[in-house]
């Protein structure tokens, strides 16, 4: 068994042996040797020697964007979610292999990379969507710098800013008209339709709730998990859904429920086991749940709108009924209140009047 940290083993053969980083190879990986002795003592000192010893091979030339993204998914793999890795290879395939991956990366220059970015933008990419992909090359760079020493090429990326495309609401005659429907027609889709609407959870959300998640005496709802389908590598199909933890530690919350809702909930009820969306082991997935909802706009002649605008339509029917923003925000599960404000809280015409009329008292003169 090896001391811990010290990379050193006993062999089979009664030896042991030291292993230690001797350089890095032509395609970037790391290039490990041994030092064999009769002793652990005199293999720790050979080895100690060795390391200060060790002339560092410089380095890697002629490595490609695409050699560099692969070393960069390979370290990331086991670090952060199932989701993200599939999340951030899919950019890299999908954008950005085809388009800059055969380029060597110490020809690649900034003014590449803007003009990449500008060209996707043009594309018809949302703006966010266009970040996010600038936002995976800004980490394949830095992780350049840390692992080799390259130039942080992307240290002057233009990272694409403005005012977000405003999220279309579905109105409130028209979620009043929704509201009838769902209730008067209680299926399970149904109430977890009217269950969004009345506490935000998003789609993922929704649809990994189990009935044990939900406590009818407390009034309480717990965001445990996500559903999501994301890119199955290896696999038998092309992709496949996932039970996973939450967007961040945030998501992961506590939400009091609206008195209206729990008869409904109560008539509904299974075995804690037991998906809400589907009385059963199996999994609803968000996709037929933004079918079904589809379905019911067009049923009822609504607007048409994707299932996360009923998130948006609750945060803005919150603020309109004085909900503080820090309250709303942990509802939500977000990180920070800033995100709240700028991305779920929309102010109309209506609202913005209401507010102005509301100065008439400070000018009016009696």
């Amino acid at each position: 068994m090896a001391r811990r940290g010290e990379n050193i083993y006993k062999r089979k053969d009664g030896r042991w042996e030291g292993r230690y980083k001797s350089g890095i190879r032509p395609d970037g990986t790391t290039k490990y040797s041994s030092i064999y002795g009769k002793s652990y003592s005199e293999v720790k000192s050979a080895l100690s020697e060795k390391r200060v010893n060790t002339v560092k091979i410089g380095t890697p030339k002629n490595l490609t964007v695409n050699n560099l993204f692969e070393l960069w998914l390979a370290d990331i793999r086991l670090k952060v979610k199932e989701s993200s890795y599939m999340n951030y290879r899919m950019k890299y395939e999908k954008h950005i292999r085809s388009a800059l991956g055969k380029l060597y990366y110490e020809k690649l220059t900034v003014e590449q990379l803007n003009d990449f970015v500008q060209a996707k933008l043009s594309s018809g990419l949302s703006l966010k969507y266009t970040s996010d992909i600038a936002g995976v090359i800004k980490s394949v760079c830095r992780f350049s710098k840390k692992r080799f020493g390259y130039e942080d090429k992307s240290e002057f990326l233009v990272i694409p800013k403005g005012k977000p495309k405003e999220k279309e609401l579905i109105g409130k005659d028209e979620q009043t008209i929704l509201n009838r429907y769902l209730t008067a027609n209680p299926t399970a889709s149904n109430i977890g339709i009217l269950l969004s609407a009345a506490t935000g959870v998003r789609i993922g959300e929704l649809c990994a709730l189990k009935w044990s998640d939900i406590d009818l005496e407390k009034r309480t709802l717990t965001v445990r998990n996500t559903v999501q389908r994301i890119k199955n590598i290896g696999g038998n199909t092309r992709t496949k859904l996932i039970v996973t933890s939450p967007k961040s530690s945030s998501s992961a919350r506590e939400i009091p429920l609206p008195d209206f809702i729990i008869p409904l909930l109560r008539d509904l009820k299974a075995s804690g086991e037991y998906y809400l969306l589907s009385g059963t082991r199996g999994i609803v997935e968000p996709r037929t749940m933004q079918y079904r909802f589809e379905r019911i706009l067009s049923d009822l002649k609504l607007s048409k709108v994707s299932f996360h605008s009923l998130r948006h339509r609750f945060a803005t029917n919150c603020i309109e009924l004085g909900f503080d923003v820090k309250t709303l925000s942990e509802i939500l599960g977000h990180s920070s209140v800033e995100i709240t404000l700028n991305r779920y809280v929309h102010s109309s015409m209506e609202r913005k009047a209401q507010c102005m009329r509301s100065l008439s008292s400070i000018f009016t003169v009696a």
